[in-house]
């Protein structure tokens, strides 16, 4: 279920829509942009979805600055750029896909498999793991364990902090796509990062960008700041997962992703296009 919320700290200030997802390391970032712990050069209209209802909503130009799968940005760069700061880009942190009994991945070109989002970085990955594996059923990201271990697929490819709970399933890795990608390319994975509506201009984005900078930096100085806020998006979460998934998604590159985050995101982009699995642009990455 959606979840909105205006920020209005100053009348003053334009206000732009903003999407973010409720899952931790999102919240942990957000909150102190979102909440007035910080200067912030806008006000904002936050809508809080899933990932994949996300990309949607950027995909039909709905949101002005959003979290988005990595994926999703490859279709939107002509009316949208990414902004350095925010994202999940990392290692040892990519999607798995899990089954129930151990299996041949060349099995599961025949067979159904659950993948969380059309649009996803997880489905990304696993095209251009093997653009033989066709079978793909598409669903939120957290019936994909249920659909596996109820036998409605042979196997899914989970996110989020599905990666953390699936052996106490009974479910098995037959692959981490994040470890393929790492070992592949030798970059940091790109799972997803925030965009922002490039008709904003330079300016704008440059005070995004930096913002947003200060609201990963303020979680970081002071963790405990935004505990409420994540677990008031994160009821049903364990203490223990919700720091875990933290740790895993939020790290150096969500201040500023850097050359090395750029490279791994150029990268990603280049082979998503040369799979056929995004359209050409001439536009950048970013909007300098």
């Amino acid at each position: 279920m959606s979840q909105a919320k205006d920020a209005t700290f100053d009348a003053a200030k334009p206000s732009l829509t903003l999407g973010f997802s409720t899952c931790p390391n999102d919240t942990f970032i957000f909150n102190a942009l979102v909440n007035g712990l910080i200067p912030a050069p806008f006000r904002f209209s936050e809508r809080l979805e899933d990932v994949e209802t996300l990309n949607r909503l950027v995909l039909s130009g709905a949101l002005d600055v959003s979290k988005v799968s990595y994926h999703l940005f490859g279709h939107v760069r002509d009316q949208y750029c990414l902004l350095r700061s925010g994202g999940a880009l990392g290692r040892g942190c990519g999607p798995l896909l899990v089954a129930s009994e151990k299996l041949q991945l060349a099995r599961l070109r025949e067979l159904p498999i659950a993948v969380p989002g059309e649009y996803t970085t997880a489905c990304l990955l696993l095209r251009m793991f093997d653009p033989l594996l066709t079978r793909l059923k598409f669903m939120p990201f957290h019936e994909i364990m249920p659909s596996v271990i109820a036998g409605e697929v042979a196997a899914g490819v989970i996110i989020h902090e599905s990666r953390f709970t699936y052996q106490e399933s009974g479910l098995v890795k037959l692959l981490d796509l994040g470890e393929w990608w790492e070992e592949t390319t030798g970059f940091p994975i790109p799972l997803g990062g925030i965009v922002a509506r490039r008709s904003l201009g330079r300016e704008a984005i440059a005070l995004l960008d930096r913002a947003l900078a200060d609201s990963v930096a303020h979680a970081f100085a002071n963790p405990g700041a935004a505990m409420a806020y994540i677990r008031s998006h994160a009821q049903e979460m364990s203490d223990e997962v919700c720091a875990a998934h933290i740790s895993l998604y939020v790290n150096d590159f969500s201040v500023d992703m850097g050359a090395e985050g750029q490279k791994a995101v150029a990268c990603l982009i280049e082979r998503a296009e040369q799979a056929g699995v995004i359209p050409r642009s001439s536009n950048g990455i970013f909007v300098d």
